[in-house]
């Protein structure tokens, strides 16, 4: 296992989560912000996306409707 495979066990050992977590889907959506918005975006970005999914919208869906807004933001 890598180094993120194992702090991604651990953190969610600790937190306590049995989920597995989508890390491609993840960096996939924190690229896309951080390249079309901002850097800071990408992990305020996937926080909303955790979020929405404990609130019950499905992952991808959620995903795909944050990339495509990143997408369509107006360059700075």
């Amino acid at each position: 296992m890598s180094t993120l495979d194992d702090w991604l066990v651990e953190a969610c050992t600790a937190l306590g989560l049995k989920e597995a977590v989508d890390t491609a889907l993840l960096l996939d959506l924190a690229r896309e912000v951080a390249h079309a918005v901002a850097r800071p975006a990408a992990p305020l970005t996937t926080y909303l996306l955790g979020l929405a999914v404990a609130g019950g919208a499905d992952p991808g869906e959620a995903a795909e409707t944050l990339t495509h807004l990143a997408r369509e933001w107006p360059p700075a």
